[in-house]
């Protein structure tokens, strides 16, 4: 069973490194795939699965690979940045609503005779 709890804040950096490799291990085997078939896919080294496996430290770049062979790039939607905007542009915003609606009929209904 995979530790959903973990806190982050009062982990180590060795540890963080552990649980990322616990991650990938467990999803590793919940797909039936070897650590050579992830490397293969992944374009990196079997031993580089077996280090970040094993709670050894590896490159950021290799970590997304592996992500990648893995299917499991979503867990990086953490680091999405959100804009939202301030309160004085929603009011603005708000300001530049319609609130009336006007008649565009081109010709007027009390046109003069004269």
């Amino acid at each position: 069973m995979v530790n959903t709890n973990n806190n982050w804040i009062s982990m180590n950096d060795k540890s963080i490194i552990k649980s990322i490799g616990n991650y990938i291990k467990h999803q590793r085997l919940n797909q039936n795939k070897t650590q050579g078939k992830i490397a293969k896919t992944a374009g990196v080294n079997r031993s580089t699965i077996s280090q970040i496996e094993n709670g050894e430290a590896i490159s950021l770049s290799s970590l997304i690979q592996i992500l990648r062979a893995l299917n499991l790039l979503s867990v990086l939607d953490v680091f999405n940045v959100n804009t939202q905007p301030s309160p004085l542009e929603l009011a603005k915003i708000e300001k530049q609503k319609r609130k009336r609606a006007r008649d565009t009929n081109d010709n007027p209904k009390n046109e003069s005779k004269w």
